[in-house]
């Protein structure tokens, strides 16, 4: 990969890695509760499954999808319940000022990790996404294991940087409500936001 596909590379993912859907509005939501240092490990977590279906799409390994689609639909619908079920302790959950923004309050690094993990795996149309986006940017027929490395870290950088920045401007926004009537919208608000990526993990097809 030359220096010029590898930064291209690098802003496509940035770019995707800011695209809305299921994971962005999970890290909006944990952001706003609990500051964006409690979202590195949902992001992390995102962005290992992501790396899961990139080198998966480098070897070739396509079917994985179709052949292992039982296992896919599972844990989509785990993860599905995992953020309506964070979503509900959110939206009912009541004002603390002292707790607005304390990654303390969050639940904890691997659990971070493992729904960052779920929300990504429950998607095994990413792997498409690789497969079509990867030949853009390097000959998938003569791929070197230092190709396959360069793209990974690539990947985990550009997407954290992307994710990471979503979790400081949501803590960012959070720090703005000082009363507890504002406090209570924001977890209603997180609360709602956390629900319907659950739900649309739930009900896509």
């Amino acid at each position: 990969m030359s220096f010029e596909s590898a930064l291209t590379f690098f802003i496509a993912l940035f770019i995707f890695g800011i695209t809305p859907g299921p994971g962005v509005f999970a890290i909006l939501a944990r952001g706003m509760m609990f500051g964006a240092r409690s979202c590195l490990p949902m992001a992390v977590g995102m962005i290992a499954s992501d790396i899961v279906y990139l080198i998966l799409a480098c070897l070739g390994l396509a079917a994985v999808a179709e052949h292992w689609g039982g296992l896919f639909t599972i844990i989509r619908y785990v993860g599905a319940a995992y953020l309506l079920y964070l979503g509900y302790k959110m939206f009912t959950s009541k004002p603390d000022l002292s707790q607005q923004g304390n990654a303390g309050s969050d639940q904890g690094v691997i659990a971070g990790f493992i729904q960052g993990f779920l929300i990504s795996a429950s998607n095994p149309k990413v792997i498409l996404f690789y497969i079509a986006f990867l030949p853009t940017f390097m000959d998938l027929t003569v791929l070197t294991t230092q190709d396959i490395g360069l793209a990974s870290v690539l990947t985990f950088v550009a997407l954290l940087a992307g994710l990471m920045l979503i979790a400081a401007f949501a803590a960012w926004a959070s720090k703005m409500l000082r009363s507890e009537r504002s406090v209570n919208r924001l977890n209603k608000s997180a609360g709602g936001i956390m629900m319907s990526a659950g739900a649309y993990l739930a009900l896509k097809s």
